[in-house]
């Protein structure tokens, strides 16, 4: 029992530690990037202000909206910036418990998740927000004058990129559940009318009331789909847990 109460302590400790540094990786690059958070609420802001009329201003109705919001912004790209530390210290923290079928399959996965969400959100903020902003302001009549609140536009373009960056990583799901054995690629392929109109029905839940950006969303998610049963084809089903030959790295 001393034995497992003092390894249990030491993986608690080991949990501390890689969580602090964690932490202190999205800490150092918050505080290196706040002299510009201003501007990088502008920029975040810019597809929307491309499609406004010129000289239009975004508003804040809220007394220290006008700080805090960029602040937001600033924490959530300074963890994008140290995501590549935080998901080491993950990996590092789970690796050695795995064997060597799940670390070969774990590292790709983590890495692939990583590169999808941001490549869903890079989507999202280079070609569907530039269309969709600009389809409601064509739309949006003649004699209204847009005044959007900062606060809503972040609330909606944070629900956009989890919507997009989510929605890339279907092809990662599909992986895992064949790779696992949950389903077989025959049953993925006769699955295929409810994912395209489970997207549809999620696009447009998650997206706003217009038929461009429900497009947008359904559309790669189906693709994605297609791709991902692609790739499961050449990845196989893993062994199972505690396979002779398989043992823990």
């Amino acid at each position: 029992m001393s034995e497992q109460t003092e390894s249990f302590i030491s993986h608690l400790v080991e949990l501390r530690d890689r969580l602090l540094r964690a932490v202190a990786a999205i800490v150092i690059v918050f505080v290196c990037l706040m002299p510009w958070a201003g501007d990088i609420y502008d920029l975040l802001a810019r597809p929307l202000m491309i499609a406004l009329p010129e000289g239009t201003k975004m508003i804040a109705t809220g007394v220290v909206t006008p700080f805090f919001v960029p602040v937001k912004v600033t924490m959530m790209l300074a963890f994008l910036i140290a995501l590549p530390v935080v998901l080491y210290q993950a990996w590092a923290f789970v690796a050695p418990g795995l064997y060597a079928h799940e670390k070969r399959l774990g590292l790709p996965l983590i890495v692939a998740s990583t590169v999808l969400f941001l490549a869903g959100m890079a989507f999202c903020y280079f070609f569907v927000f530039k269309t969709v902003f600009h389809f409601i302001a064509e739309f949006a009549p003649k004699s209204i004058t847009p005044a959007p609140d900062i606060e809503q536009y972040l609330s909606f373009v944070l629900t956009m990129f989890t919507a997009f960056g989510v929605t890339f990583e279907v092809p990662v799901v599909v992986i895992v559940l064949v790779r696992f054995g949950i389903v077989t690629i025959d049953k993925l392929k006769e699955a295929r009318p409810y994912v395209i109109v489970g997207a549809f029905v999620v696009a447009a839940v998650v997206t706003p009331p217009d038929v461009v950006s429900q497009l947008m969303l359904a559309i790669p998610l189906c693709v994605l789909y297609e791709l991902g049963i692609l790739i499961a084809r050449f990845t196989g089903r893993s062994p199972a847990r505690g396979e002779e030959g398989d043992v823990a790295a």
